[in-house]
C-alpha cells in the first residue's frame, strides 16, 4: 500500500518528492471521466517498473489523496525504486 497525492493539470507529470507524508504524483490530464486515475496508474508502473494490471487504486478514487496496491513488490521495494 502507498499513499499518493494527486496534483492534476500539472504542466509536466511525474514524481515529485513527498507531501503531507504522502508520494506527490503530478499528472498533466484533468480528473474528468477517469483520465486522471489512469494517467495515476501509468506512471506509477512506469516508476515502479511493474505492469499497470498490478497497480490499483484502494482509496481514494475521487479524492487528490489515494491509497495505491502494488502487488507484487514489497514496501521496501517500493521505497527504493520512488527515490
Amino acid at each position: 500500500m502507498l499513499s499518493v497525492r494527486v496534483v492534476p493539470r500539472a504542466a509536466r507529470a511525474g514524481l515529485a518528492g513527498t507531501r503531507e507524508d504522502a508520494l506527490l504524483v503530478r499528472l498533466n490530464a484533468a480528473p474528468v471521466d477517469g483520465a486522471a486515475n489512469s494517467e495515476l496508474i501509468e506512471v506509477l508502473s512506469d516508476a515502479l517498473g511493474v505492469p499497470r494490471r498490478a497497480v490499483s487504486i484502494a482509496v481514494g478514487e475521487r479524492s487528490r489523496r489515494k491509497t495505491i496496491l502494488i502487488r507484487g513488490l514489497s514496501a521496501d521495494e517500493v521505497a527504493s525504486r520512488i527515490t
